[in-house]
């Protein structure tokens, strides 16, 4: 029984850790709203919160991945500064930035678009291919379809409102900035680029492993980079000193779970399942967030639940079910066809993780004209 139990976890290993993922990014949602409201400046609260995990992860890092990191080189800082500027200073300003000017439910919605941009994108760089002939093909497609259209749903379409029964037993404090979300076009402009951003980020993440494959050191590099980026970003912007003093109450405890929970253990975490199963593995659990969101507004903040957001995340549940079938299925298909000495040919995510250099947009950057370093 037990070898059978650690058996079903070794496999669901990376689902079970993503559900965890998005956890984490679900309280991230509430705690920066409120932190906003009591006016914590998005831009500092990026700056803070990565050079924090910066600080954290590096003795661990150092000691750690001794015999992983590869020697650092021009070529590769300079893939590591690309990483961090997508994936840390520019694309968190811009998100955290919307967050001040939309809301939770409408950013963990619009996060969910990732999943389908980077599933094209990955088509685009032959990093997934599809077989439509098959079951599993067409259920990766039309799981992204469908998930997409249950984001939408959720975004667009709010129906009847279902007010909560009871009264809720935590509220988000208001604050002085309780009217910021009076820009709700240009949060959700802000909003869309950053998903673009992540998903050419996510993208690359596939790549980079195979020159840097230590996920601890990459991620307190990312942070490390991101936050100086952000430190640069921030400076120009906010001149006022009284925005980098941020106390020891809400503001302070902001930072300080969203660095160690999400810029340290979620990209950690999101680093391993890129490298088990591909970048759109990785992105295709960002729906659940969406989920869990409306859940906790509903019950524990005593916001009102819509009819839209009902059906549109059983519609994101459905799609994302299929995909995941899908890349299942692929995976069995491709280690039936390893044992019977067959090429394995549709997951092109299985061949990219075997590959020694990564053949990505060699035309545009000139990556993999660097051999792999090692130690």
């Amino acid at each position: 029984m037990a070898a059978e139990m650690g058996e079903l976890w070794r496999r669901y290993a990376p689902h079970n850790m993503m559900i965890l993922v998005q956890l984490c990014y679900t309280l991230m949602y509430f705690v920066t709203e409120a932190a906003f409201n009591q006016g914590l400046n998005p831009y500092v609260y990026v700056t803070y919160r990565h050079l924090l995990v910066a600080v954290m992860l590096w003795p661990f890092a150092y000691y750690h991945e001794k015999k992983l990191r590869p020697k650092m080189t021009w070529m590769l800082f300079l893939e590591i500064n690309v990483l961090s500027l997508l994936g840390v200073s520019l694309t968190l300003n811009m998100y955290f930035t919307s967050l001040k000017y939309t809301s939770p439910t409408f950013v963990s919605s619009l996060v969910n678009t990732i999943s389908s941009i980077t599933f094209v994108i990955a088509i685009v760089l032959r990093m997934e291919i599809v077989d439509m002939k098959s079951a599993r093909g067409i259920a990766k497609v039309a799981g992204t379809v469908v998930s997409f259209a249950g984001v939408t749903t959720m975004t667009l379409y709010k129906g009847a409102a279902i007010a909560s029964p009871w009264n809720a037993p935590l509220y988000i404090p208001a604050g002085s900035n309780a009217a910021v979300h009076d820009g709700w076009l240009k949060g959700s402009l802000l909003a869309v680029a950053s998903c673009v951003c992540w998903s050419i980020w996510y993208v690359m993440q596939a790549s980079s492993l195979k020159r840097y494959p230590a996920e601890l050191s990459l991620t307190a590099w990312m942070a490390t980079v991101g936050g100086v980026q952000s430190v640069a970003f921030t400076v120009f912007l906010q001149h006022q000193k009284e925005d980098w003093l941020i106390g020891f109450g809400l503001n302070f405890w902001c930072i300080i779970y969203s660095g160690i929970a999400c810029s340290g253990f979620t990209v950690f975490v999101q680093l391993w399942c890129t490298e088990k199963k591909g970048p759109v593995f990785v992105t295709m659990f960002n729906p659940l967030t969406t989920i869990m969101v409306a859940i906790l507004a509903y019950i524990i903040f005593g916001e009102n639940l819509y009819v839209g957001s009902i059906i549109g995340g059983a519609v994101v549940i459905a799609g994302l079910y299929m995909l995941l079938w899908g890349k299942d299925k692929d995976q069995e298909y491709n280690a039936t066809s390893q044992e019977q000495g067959g090429p394995d040919d549709l997951d092109c995510e299985k061949q990219q993780q075997q590959a020694k250099v990564v053949p990505v947009s060699s035309a545009k950057n000139g990556w993999e004209q660097e051999a792999k370093t090692t130690t």
